[in-house]
């Protein structure tokens, strides 16, 4: 089994930043890839970013591009989401995920899931 421990959320203020934390322990020879996904009330959940396992691939939503970015450290096996120039509308819980065989953008694809850490912006 795979078990994955968010850590990072906060309350900042618009334009600050933060870093989130997503420990991966257990079978981590499983996990192709992670993404992080964030969800507010009364929304779907949204794909934020993802990469692989040797880090040599990521990918993110147009909404966060150019303002988050993610990255591993293998030693650690811990996946960092570096989210800067933070909006209101940032504002969610944001959970990490493994996925088995692909790096993807559907949370349906990923198998493992942590419990989320909460990013409050405020304006």
């Amino acid at each position: 089994q795979v078990q994955l421990v968010e850590s990072g959320g906060g309350l900042v203020q618009a334009g600050g930043s933060l870093r989130l934390s997503c420990a991966a322990s257990g079978r981590t020879v499983s996990i192709y890839a992670v993404g992080w996904f964030r969800q507010s009330p009364g929304k779907e959940r949204e794909f934020v970013a993802a990469i692989n396992w040797s880090g040599s691939s990521t990918f993110y939503a147009d909404s966060v591009k150019g303002r988050f970015t993610i990255s591993m450290d293998n030693a650690k096996s811990t996946v960092y989401l570096q989210m800067d120039s933070l909006k209101p509308e940032d504002t969610a819980i944001y959970v990490c995920a493994g996925n088995p065989s692909t790096s993807s953008v559907i949370s349906t694809n990923y198998n493992y899931w942590g419990q989320g850490t909460q990013v409050t912006v405020s304006s």
